[in-house]
């Protein structure tokens, strides 16, 4: 289903919020992206942000399925609204 980047920019608070709310995972975010609490807070708004909070996820499937399960969404949804967001775009190099 495609997003607009409304629906897009939700789908992402609702991921950052699950993401924010794990404490093994939140961690793990916060060593790899360099970002702080108050990036989170901060920037929570951002749809760059957001994609990356989702490009994050998307490297582990246990990640995308528990994240997806818990916001009782299809684990394909994730990978919709990352490619709703900036820098989301599919590159077709032919």
């Amino acid at each position: 289903m495609p997003f607009s980047a409304d629906q897009a920019e939700v789908f992402g608070l609702k991921a950052l919020s699950w993401l924010a709310s794990n404490e093994e995972l939140m961690p793990v975010f916060l060593g790899s992206s360099g970002a702080s609490l108050e990036d989170l807070r901060a920037r929570a708004a951002d749809p760059v942000f957001l994609g990356a909070v989702l490009d994050f996820l998307l490297m582990d499937d246990a990640w995308v399925l528990a994240c997806c399960e818990a916001l009782e969404a299809a684990p394909d949804t994730l990978i919709a609204a990352r490619a709703a967001l900036p820098g989301g775009e599919q590159v077709h190099w032919t």
